[in-house]
């Protein structure tokens, strides 16, 4: 991973790690639960910028190679595979009815 998003990811999850325990307080002290939720939501969406500066670094380093090197298809279907797992990309999870979160 190039140096400069290697810092940047990192420097992310430790915020999003400090974060992460403030919500579980949160929890433990059973704070009302939109406000809960709302720090999930950023949580969420932290964790999401964190995502796009590791495909970033991929996209400039592992990707760029593989072109290079006359591997476009496999890196593309590596790819593809990846991004079935990013909610930007195949879109929000199916709403849950009450008995299914049971």
């Amino acid at each position: 991973m190039k140096a400069e998003h290697k810092r940047n990811a990192l420097n992310r999850l430790k915020t999003i790690r400090g974060h992460l325990d403030g919500v579980i307080t949160m929890v433990e002290e059973d704070r009302y639960c939109p406000e809960v939720m709302k720090q999930i939501s950023a949580l969420q969406a932290s964790l999401e910028r964190v995502n796009r500066i590791v495909l970033q670094n991929h996209l400039e380093t592992c990707v760029t190679d593989a072109v290079r090197e006359n591997r476009a298809a496999e890196i593309v279907d590596e790819l593809m595979e990846t991004m079935k797992y990013t909610a930007a990309v195949t879109g929000p999870a199916p709403t849950l009815t009450l008995e299914e979160t049971q």
